[in-house]
């Protein structure tokens, strides 16, 4: 289904290695607002840490943003050390694109992090890529984000309903 992710999770810490080993996901495409910096940009050492193993383990980071002020992207990016699009217009499929075309993997082999439901968890989808949502860090949206959000949690209270508990992440018995 569109609207539903592949995985969910509480923070992207929680995704770890083994759950990209076993779900054959070689990249990951992360959002950055509200999934690794919070309102006022804060990213945490944890946050910082994970992606360093992730990346010392062989999976591919790139940062996908929807934002349009390239600074606060560009200095999340280098914090992590990764490639970045700002402006990505998400949930068209232009960004993931040329995201792929980046990280050079095949859309089933790339996890899409993000912690919105009509950007990242549809657009992804659309590119046939494995979608992760976490929850957002803080409660603090930008006013358009706000709107939409009991909209997505009406949606992932059924998911949680139907796959059970974030902490045990659904995985998708069609993958192979």
């Amino acid at each position: 289904m569109l609207l539903e992710p592949r995985a969910y999770f509480n923070n992207v810490r929680e995704i770890t290695i083994d759950f990209l080993e076993q779900n054959h996901i070689k990249a990951l495409i992360l959002d950055v607002d509200n999934t690794l910096i919070d309102y006022e940009r804060n990213l945490t050492e944890e946050t910082i840490k994970w992606a360093k193993d992730l990346k010392e383990s062989g999976i591919k980071l790139y940062i996908l943003s929807n934002s349009n002020k390239k600074e606060k992207v560009k200095t999340v990016a280098e914090k992590l050390g990764v490639a970045y699009s700002y402006f990505g217009k998400k949930p068209l499929k232009s960004g993931f694109k040329k995201a792929q075309k980046i990280i050079k993997e095949e859309p089933e082999k790339i996890g899409v992090v993000g912690d919105q439901i009509f950007t990242d968890v549809i657009g992804g989808n659309r590119c046939k890529m494995f979608t992760i949502l976490v929850e957002p860090i803080a409660e603090k949206d930008i006013w358009i984000t706000m709107l939409k959000r009991p909209i997505e949690n009406a949606i992932k209270n059924k998911y949680k309903q139907r796959k059970g508990c974030m902490a045990e992440p659904y995985k998708d018995k069609n993958v192979h």
